[in-house]
């Protein structure tokens, strides 16, 4: 609770700086859980405007930005670049993991908050960092795991580091977020709601403790320790009178 308080302070101080200064103002990355705070606060910060962007669309963790061009009078792109990591002899890389990229990027002595999502498809690593930490890292990140490795800086998220999912049809007995967790992750009832109760379930960025709650068409639900989804919604109902669902699974 202490330390929920002192990150909501510095939340706070970001937007008041941006009042008084009429200079766009930037957190670092926030997990999902801080974001939820930002989205808890609202009413306290609705004197100025403020967005969460991770690099892409649909990204877990996002940097919060006070500020607009209406506001301010002048546009401000977020400072985020995408690192492009790969095997310098592909034919000899090891099958690398998010959880190798993160440990060769952690063994530099950086701070998790200068580091977005890190999205690995095909042994390659798409890395979004804040803009000042790209040429340290371009510079230092030589090797993952036991493969070297060459980095490129893009500004633009790249096509290739985009989502892939994979569509599933599910039956359920009600369109609530437990059910739906449950029967995605394969857990039962009580075991979801669990994860509710340990504040682990995000639905659209914000923490969702109400596992009763309906889920809409087009809701992103992350998961912690088990992954994310989007509820497509009801497709049809059973015969015996329980609904079928599509999700699309973060692959």
């Amino acid at each position: 609770m202490q330390e929920e308080q002192a990150q909501k302070r510095r939340i706070l101080d970001l937007a008041n700086r941006c009042y008084q200064t009429g200079v766009y103002t930037f957190s670092g990355f926030l997990n999902p859980g801080d974001q939820s705070l930002v989205y808890e606060m609202a009413r306290e910060l609705d004197f100025v405007p403020w967005m969460l962007f991770g690099g892409m669309e649909d990204c877990e963790r996002r940097m919060l930005r006070f500020g607009s061009e209406e506001f301010l009078g002048y546009p401000e792109e977020f400072p985020i670049s995408c690192l492009v990591v790969k095997p310098a002899a592909p034919k000899f890389a090891d099958q690398l993991s998010h959880r190798d990229f993160l440990g060769a990027l952690m063994n530099l002595g950086i701070e998790r908050d200068v580091l977005g999502d890190i999205i690995v498809k095909d042994c390659v690593g798409y890395v979004f960092c804040e803009d000042a930490m790209a040429v340290f890292l371009r510079e230092h990140l030589g090797k993952v795991k036991h493969t070297g490795v060459v980095c490129e800086i893009v500004k633009k998220c790249p096509a290739a580091a985009r989502p892939d999912f994979s569509n599933e049809d599910l039956v359920v007995s009600a369109d609530r977020c437990d059910a739906i967790v449950a029967k995605v992750y394969r857990l039962s009832r009580s075991q979801s709601v669990q994860l509710f109760a340990a504040k682990k379930v995000f639905v659209g960025g914000r923490q969702y403790e109400n596992n009763s709650g309906a889920l809409k068409a087009g809701d992103v639900v992350s998961v912690r320790g088990f992954g994310k989804f989007v509820y497509d919604g009801v497709i049809s109902e059973t015969k015996k009178g329980r609904i079928r669902v599509r999700i699309r699974r973060y692959v």
